[in-house]
């Protein structure tokens, strides 16, 4: 299969990965996308960073004709970006897509190991925590925070997942539509939990994949306590509303003919 059909089992796939302030990594991480997977197509989805990011892709862009710049008005947020992202991406007839932070901590030589398991999902999760999975150069509050939301991720909306909160990770366009990707709220890292529990309430068939997550070496997390706060709560509240939509649907269950129950 030549590059122009898209990747094997797949179609047309294209990488979305979103910058702010990326001077330093945009063109390492296009690079190393285009060598990892070369059927494959990107999209630099720049929140009109003021490093010049932006226009460095730009030049990428016209060297590469798999490699393509959308431009936003300014910082919005993860979710945003990538919801426009996957506008382009139905717009321009793509199969798939695939989320990938631009700071080198998603290795893209372990992309089509996400692809690979497309092929018989709907959606994939890149894992760091699961066998085969790690994470390099974090310090250990950071790695507590973060398996410790997954756990009461977990058992707040009853998804099996060990890291429902990574963002390396990868959709066939049509989950998209279903999960209506387009009214989700969340702007930071609870997006991609918000995107995990549509897709697990759609029934859509799910596998976790183990990725290595290394730290960035260039350039300045945008994690923050803002961030984290606003993720538990969502997940508090989705978790309340689906209970209260369960037992709703047991107190409104008709009693079978000759039982007296409830």
């Amino acid at each position: 299969m030549s590059e122009a059909e898209g990747y094997p089992g797949i179609g047309r796939t294209l990488v979305i990965i979103p910058t702010y302030n990326e001077a330093d990594n945009v063109r390492v991480i296009t690079e190393r996308v285009r060598k990892a997977v070369p059927e494959v197509d990107i999209l630099v989805a720049d929140d009109n960073s003021p490093d010049g990011t932006g226009a460095i892709a730009d030049e990428l862009a016209l060297a590469d004709d798999h490699i393509f710049v959308l431009h936003r008005a300014g910082k919005e947020g993860l979710g945003a970006a990538y919801k426009a992202g996957f506008a382009w991406a139905k717009n321009k007839g793509y199969d798939a897509v695939v989320e990938m932070d631009a700071d080198g901590s998603h290795a893209p030589e372990e992309l089509h190991k996400l692809l690979d398991a497309l092929g018989d999902h709907d959606v994939v999760l890149g894992t760091r925590y699961i066998p085969g999975g790690s994470v390099h150069n974090w310090p250990m509050h950071r790695l507590l925070l973060s398996r410790g939301g997954n756990i009461y991720i977990r058992m707040a909306l009853g998804m099996p997942f060990k890291d429902a909160t990574g963002g390396y990770r990868a959709y066939r366009i049509g989950v998209l539509d279903k999960i209506d990707v387009e009214t989700i709220a969340s702007t930071g890292y609870s997006f991609q939990v918000e995107m995990a529990w549509r897709s697990y309430r759609q029934g859509y068939r799910m596998i976790e994949v183990p990725i290595t997550f290394t730290e960035r070496e260039h350039g300045v997390s945008k994690m923050s306590g803002n961030i984290f706060k606003e993720q538990l709560l969502r997940v508090t509240i989705w978790g309340a509303q689906a209970r209260t939509e369960s037992l709703r649907k047991v107190l409104n269950r008709k009693p079978r003919q000759g039982s007296t129950w409830p």
